[in-house]
Parts: structure tokens; C-alpha cells; sequence
């Protein structure tokens, strides 16, 4: 499969980037609970100030990941209060058990694009310390780009780099770093009629 690049999924207007995981254990679980995720999407009311609502799903296949960005912190946590606990709940009758490390709010500090012309294969995801993150300059073969999240203690950063494929990645991958590779499985911009297409091979 072949996605669309990153910066396609980021909205000009988003204030804040909102990353989180769901630790599902198995790709049916991991399936099944990102399809219930999607309909509860599409039967709530969308709120103004969520600008787009993105999942991808790990290749290992169990986990998933969850990029959202809203127009600020405080507009999320208003829905939040308000939605999110009968959001998640049905979702957890049809999938129990699911673990969710937390919620990480980060802000988009960088983005290094490389080749904007071919598309990614795969996404790998990193935790690092902020400092580490601004002092690594990756250049690897098959690297397509990589996108510096700073959270907003501004202790830690999280880099989401794009690939052509999981081979390229594992070559480049430095030891002792712990990357998860992602596919894009759903991409929906609030101002947009629909959800971001998936190309296909």
C-alpha cells in the first residue's frame, strides 16, 4: 500500500497536535477497534474546532495510533469533559481490555521533507528527549521525511518519519531507539468533504 504523505494530514490551522496509542495485543482486536472508533466518528457531530482525526495501525498489528489536531488544548478538553468517556465506552464493549498509555499534546516544531514525489510505504514512531531530537539529522536511503513533535512541557519529542517501505526503515534504525511502524488507516480533515483517499498499488 502506498499513503499520502504527512504534511498532507496536517491542518494549517491546528493549535495542537494530539498523539495517543491504544494497546490492542492482536490485529483483530487492533481492526475492530479502529472500524468502532470510525463509526462513532461518523455518527457524532463533528466539533468546529477538531481539524482533522487520523488513525493508523501498527504493522506488528498490535496497537493503534491516533493523531488529532484541534484549534487549542482548551477546545479539546471542553469536548472532552463532555464526549469523550461515551465515545471511548462503546468502543470498549466491543473490544475490552484495551490498554492507552495516555495522551501526549504536542505542537509540530519541524518538518524536514526529502522527497516529496514518492509516496510513503510505512511511518515509523519515536519517543526521544527533546534535545536528542533536535540534534539528530537523519539522511538514510528511503527516507522521505521526518516531523518533529515537541510536547508541550517541552521535555520530549516525538518524531514521526516516513519511508518507502519497513525495509528502508529497519536498515536506518539506530540501536536502542524504540520505533513502531504505522500504516495510515483512516485520514479525515474537517474541512474537507470526506476522508483523505488511501492510494492503493
Amino acid at each position: 500500500m502506498t499513503m499520502t504523505h504527512f504534511m498532507d494530514l496536517v491542518h494549517p490551522a491546528a493549535g495542537t497536535a494530539l498523539i495517543s496509542e491504544w494497546l490492542t495485543g492482536t490485529p483483530e482486536r487492533s481492526h475492530a477497534a479502529a472500524d468502532a472508533m470510525i463509526d462513532q466518528w461518523a455518527a457524532a457531530d463533528t466539533p468546529s474546532a477538531l481539524l482533522a482525526q487520523h488513525l493508523f495501525i501498527s504493522t506488528a498489528g498490535a496497537s493503534l495510533l491516533f493523531y488529532a489536531q484541534w484549534t487549542s488544548d482548551e477546545d479539546h478538553l471542553v469536548w472532552a469533559r463532555a464526549r469523550r468517556l461515551e465515545m471511548v465506552s462503546r468502543v470498549d464493549t466491543l473490544v475490552p481490555g484495551i490498554e492507552r498509555p495516555g495522551l501526549n499534546r504536542t505542537r509540530l516544531h519541524r518538518s524536514v521533507v526529502h522527497d516529496a514525489k514518492c509516496r510513503p510505504g510505512v511511518f515509523a514512531v519515536t519517543t526521544m528527549t527533546a534535545d536528542d531530537a533536535e540534534n539528530t539529522v537523519m539522511a538514510a536511503p528511503g527516507l522521505l521525511g521526518e516531523h518533529i513533535h515537541v510536547t508541550t512541557d517541552g521535555e520530549r519529542a516525538i518524531v514521526v518519519t516516513e519511508w518507502t517501505d519497513a525495509a528502508a526503515q529497519e536498515a536506518a534504525t539506530t540501536d536502542g531507539l524504540d520505533v513502531k511502524q504505522y500504516t495510515l488507516h483512516h485520514a479525515f480533515l474537517n474541512d474537507r468533504p470526506g476522508p483523505l483517499p488511501l492510494r492503493r498499488r
